[in-house]
């Protein structure tokens, strides 16, 4: 049975003008905190990517490098990228074992992806993952409804709920954003 993916929340927020990741950096260790400040989200494929994850610190950053690899072998197309990241993760002994999720987007899409062959693209405006997904989810979802905030604004707001009620993520916060052009939207 796979362990649950607990370490972190990561949440990308999408409005008009800008897509923004974000991720606590807090890194547990069973019940004990044992870092605040890991960069858990990133800049990717010329920076023109965010990606973000969630679950054990090597196995994340083995997978941005692969990720990385596929961008680049795709001339940037972030679905194309994701697809065979997820192809390779699902299929590869080594990668199978791997205990993590990524979120990635770009200025056009939002994915999750995960080794069990997950290559989501959400409804609305708003993915999350982690402990602290369902939380920092809900809150973006009632800020994106009711307020006029950045999507910055709105990642780091829901990032904060987030930490507030759950124990694996942490107040220190960390959000990169691309702004959105007008075609874009």
């Amino acid at each position: 049975m796979r362990r649950r993916i607990r370490s972190t929340t990561i949440i990308a927020v999408r409005t008009a003008e800008e897509v923004a990741v974000a991720g606590d950096g807090q890194v547990t260790l069973d019940r004990t905190i044992v870092k605040s400040g890991a960069q858990k989200v990133r800049r990717l494929g010329n920076g023109q990517v965010i990606a973000g994850f969630a679950g054990g610190a090597a196995d994340a950053f083995a997978l941005f490098t692969r990720f990385e690899a596929r961008l680049e072998e795709s001339a940037g197309r972030l679905e194309r990228a994701a697809v065979e990241l997820v192809k390779e993760w699902r299929t590869d002994r080594m990668l199978r074992r791997l205990e993590a999720m990524l979120v990635v987007a770009d200025t056009q899409r939002t994915l999750l992806l995960s080794g069990t062959g997950d290559l989501i693209e959400p409804d609305g405006a708003v993915l999350a993952i982690g402990s602290g997904g369902s939380v920092a989810l809900a809150a973006a979802r009632a800020l994106v409804e009711h307020t006029e905030l950045t999507g910055s604004a709105i990642a780091r707001r829901a990032l904060a709920i987030a930490a507030d009620i759950d124990i694996y993520t942490g107040g220190t916060i960390a959000c990169e954003v691309l702004p959105r052009e007008q075609g874009d939207r």
